[in-house]
């Protein structure tokens, strides 16, 4: 008799971006369509609608839930979970965008504001409650991959991505923080001018603006130490930066005054901008390296 041998299949890890989130790529979709749809509705019949709707809310939240979701679905192949731990994210995730995208977008075209409506009735008061309970989730699946990455351990097999990764969830913890701000306000001002939306909206961001430069430069012929300096002077100029304006934001100032520390915060995003462009630069000098131009050709054959 032949034994037989039991064949194991040991799951490896992924590395590719995208790979495996198609779903959360077209609950991305589904949030730029939406965006679409409200700025040809906006510029057909304007963006408020009484008493308290405003449709251009819905459209600037719909486009950065799908650009957040979009850049989760870039880097969640890269966090080293489980494949049950990962499909649990990937639709818990799935679930909130959706109630996420239905709320912001029908309140304000129903005219309520989907948040803190103070003109709708006690099931517009509930959904905005369950809303909050909603970003309450999206937060804490946030936090979860935030620690999962700083635990994975070296050697990285993209240590450029997973460095940009940990920046950035750390920015998106700033978001965090004032979109609970803002729930326990039931509000997003503060102070005299300060407004919470915007220190949420810029923290976010950091999953796009601290992580393509890392994509850049991982196609460069440049050394290790170069790339990492690079990135870590641009992304600690965005943190801090981000701070200045959380400090703004707390004592009730708008981040757009001529204030000391709002030139200082402007001059940071320049340092900041300045590292992302010189990244874009090497890329595309990198690029243009690889390809020999069409008259280069005809000369090296003789014509």
């Amino acid at each position: 008799m032949f034994k037989k041998t039991a064949r194991i299949q040991v799951e490896k890890p992924s590395f590719k971006l995208f790979e495996g989130e198609k779903w959360l790529v077209i609950m991305s979709l589904i949030g730029f369509i939406l965006s679409a749809g409200i700025a040809i509705y906006i510029l057909q019949n304007g963006e408020v609608i009484l008493p308290e709707g405003n449709v251009k809310d819905a459209f600037s939240f719909n486009a950065a839930i799908a650009m957040f979701i979009l850049s989760l679905a870039a880097i969640l192949p890269l966090s080293g979970l489980s494949a049950r731990k990962r499909k649990t994210f990937r639709w818990l995730m799935i679930a909130a965008t959706l109630y996420s995208y239905g709320i912001e977008t029908i309140q304000n075209f129903r005219g309520f504001n989907p948040r803190f409506s103070r003109e709708g009735s006690i099931i517009d008061t509930v959904g905005g409650m369950l809303f909050g309970v909603v970003s309450l989730i999206i937060v804490i699946l946030g936090l979860l991959l935030l620690v999962q990455f700083f635990r994975l351990k070296k050697p990285f097999h993209r240590p450029l991505l997973i460095m940009g990764i940990r920046y950035a969830f750390l920015s998106v913890l700033v978001a965090n923080i004032a979109g609970i701000w803002m729930i326990l306000l039931q509000d997003r001002f503060t102070g005299d001018s300060g407004n919470l939306i915007v220190l949420h909206g810029i923290s976010f961001h950091a999953m796009q603006t601290l992580i393509v430069p890392c994509w850049l430069l991982e196609r460069v012929q440049l050394k290790e130490h170069s790339k990492k300096m690079l990135l870590h002077v641009g992304s600690i100029a965005w943190m801090v930066a981000i701070m200045i304006i959380g400090n703004q934001t707390a004592l009730g100032r708008s981040v757009f005054e001529g204030s000391v520390l709002s030139i200082v915060a402007l001059i940071l995003l320049v340092v900041w901008f300045g590292t992302f462009i010189t990244a874009l630069l090497h890329y595309v000098k990198a690029k243009s390296s690889t390809r020999l131009p069409s008259n280069e050709i005809g000369i090296e054959r003789g014509e």
